[in-house]
């Protein structure tokens, strides 16, 4: 629920680059989602069928958002492993 509410949020903003830092948020929601359907998985919650394909759903969702940042010109930040940003 958090991706489309982020997603929502942003675009209320008053300007694309707003709406660019709320869809890196929702980006940043969906690694956490990602960290909760590999737990979910390993506890025996979900079948490892089931994580993978929500995994792959996952991982195109955050490949959309990641080109509606590029179209609005707020590329996502890069960061080197180990490094906070």
């Amino acid at each position: 629920m958090s991706i489309p509410a982020n997603i929502v949020e942003g675009r209320r903003q008053a300007s694309e680059k707003e709406f660019a830092r709320f869809l890196r948020i929702a980006i940043n929601s969906g690694y956490e989602l990602e960290y909760h359907l590999i737990v979910a998985r390993d506890i025996g919650a979900i079948s490892e069928a089931d994580s993978a394909s929500l995994l792959r759903e996952l991982i195109e969702v955050r490949k959309m958002i990641h080109g509606l940042i590029k179209r609005l010109g707020g590329h996502p930040k890069e960061r080197t492993p180990g490094t906070r940003v």
